[in-house]
């Protein structure tokens, strides 16, 4: 059973809508390459279309009606947006869930130092990734400082055309036979991943004596970085120790290929997936099942922590939904969440023919030929994976048979090669049918990823069928 492409399958109207859809996603790429930034954007356009903050109806103890539209915020790192239908909640609800975090580079609390005339920024890498790819490439810098006086400073730097940018350096080729003979996972060590944020000196002062000279002398590049945070920022040292500095490859994401069929960007795993699951919320109305939306952070390293999917947001603001409705019980919030739906919005890798001995190519997934159904991930023998159901599978057949969506079903490379996990197992312990679903990419977890057009389209076109008809 062979996928066929599904670009000729578009009227000319539809093909107008995928590629408006598109520039729209590759400006919402090109904006929001952290978690922080995702809240930010996606809270400004749903209160624009009517969402409104869950805690306004909470404060004013206000019951949630059919076409009701809320969000909550969790620490500004993660989202969930809730459209309310007409069908009492114990009935379930239909759940899209999809996470904003994505592989880089963090700075550490205590980063800057000075070497050979060069000022630095210690690092720690974030999520999985190939080390050797974050060299010598153009970096920008995007986060936020909380000083302890409760203002909060937000740096985003590298991204505009007059921007300075950061950068890893590597040994020269004519330098490197002993560096080419390591491992391609020990060619850049972790702690050779710091970046380089200057090379300038600070002016001497006016001083005349051998000693002042010595001490203007020691460390004077960093001294200049920390004058320029000064008059920049109002930044001292010590406020690195309550900062989140994220370091994410410069510049915007970009239409791909001759025939501009492709999107190229940073953090499509998981924001092209993100990016249609909320979408596809503001594009349905009149529900009869209630919908909901989860845009989380930390999975890529493993959804832990407060702002992660294995914290109790979910769950509460759930509880707080039911308690909307009427008289809460925790029963009530049981039967709500055992009777759900969930397309776990998670990306695939997509079908590479350079490295085609990675995958079973009657199993994978590929460019162009619809979003990507995955029974399940985890690692060999389906370890700590999601399972789907096959009745789950045979009712999501016929929702999507319904409005036309093209799907694919893929596993996650060849078997006892490797793997990956999702959120999904952690919905699925409520009880909940879920399953994983998304769009496939080329470059998984590297600086710069590659997706369909026309596959962002189909997964925005399936979410929205889900959402209407699961």
């Amino acid at each position: 059973m062979e996928n066929k492409c599904i670009w000729n399958k578009y009227s000319k109207t539809q093909l107008k809508e995928l590629e408006a859809l598109n520039a729209d996603y590759i400006d919402f790429l090109s904006a929001c390459k952290t978690e922080r930034e995702c809240v930010d954007e996606i809270v400004t356009r749903i209160e624009d279309a009517g969402y409104v903050d869950i805690n306004s109806y909470i404060k004013e103890k206000k019951q949630i009606t059919a076409g009701d539209k809320l969000y909550a915020v969790n620490m500004n790192k993660s989202l969930i947006m809730i459209q309310v239908g007409s069908a009492p909640l114990e009935e379930g609800l239909n759940i899209l869930g999809a996470h904003i975090d994505s592989p880089r580079i963090d700075i550490k609390q205590n980063p800057l130092y000075e070497d050979s005339g060069l000022a630095y920024l210690d690092t720690h890498y974030y999520g999985g990734i190939k080390k050797y790819q974050w060299v010598t490439t153009p970096l920008a810098m995007h986060g936020i400082v909380a000083k302890k006086d409760g203002t909060n400073i937000i740096i985003q730097l590298g991204e505009e055309a007059d921007d300075p940018v950061f950068f890893i350096s590597d040994l020269l080729i004519h330098l490197s036979a002993e560096q080419l003979e390591k491992k391609a996972s020990h060619v850049i060590e972790g702690e050779a991943l710091d970046i380089i944020i200057g090379n300038r000196p600070i002016a001497p002062s006016k001083k005349k004596g051998k000693e002042e000279e010595s001490a203007d002398e020691k460390d004077a590049v960093k001294k200049s970085i920390l004058a320029l945070l000064k008059e920049y920022y109002d930044m001292e040292e010590e406020d690195f120790l309550s900062a989140e500095l994220e370091i994410v490859p410069a510049g915007k994401a970009r239409e791909c290929g001759l025939d501009r069929s492709m999107v190229l960007g940073y953090g499509q795993d998981d924001r092209v997936c993100a990016y249609p699951s909320y979408r596809a919320m503001l594009a349905v109305e009149g529900l009869e099942k209630t919908a909901v939306c989860i845009l989380t952070d930390k999975e890529e390293i493993g959804s832990v922590g407060a702002t992660g999917m294995q914290s109790r947001f979910f769950e509460n603001t759930m509880a707080e939904l039911a308690s909307l409705e009427g008289e809460y019980t925790d029963l009530k919030l049981r039967r709500m969440l055992a009777a759900s739906f969930m397309l776990s919005s998670d990306v695939n890798s997509a079908f590479d023919p350079t490295y085609a001995s990675s995958f079973e190519k009657k199993n994978a997934a590929f460019l162009g030929r619809g979003m990507v159904l995955g029974k399940f991930h985890g690692a060999r023998g389906k370890s700590g994976t999601n399972d789907a159901n096959a009745e789950y599978i045979g009712k999501l057949r016929g929702v999507f048979d319904k409005d036309k969506v093209s799907f694919q079903m893929a596993e996650l490379g060849r078997v006892d090669l490797g793997g990956g996990g999702t959120i999904a197992y952690m919905l699925a312990k409520y009880g909940m049918n879920v399953i994983d679903c998304g769009v496939a990419v080329l470059n998984m977890h590297a600086p710069y990823e590659v997706t369909s057009k026309a596959d962002i389209y189909e997964t925005y076109r399936g979410y929205i069928s889900f959402l209407k008809n699961a």
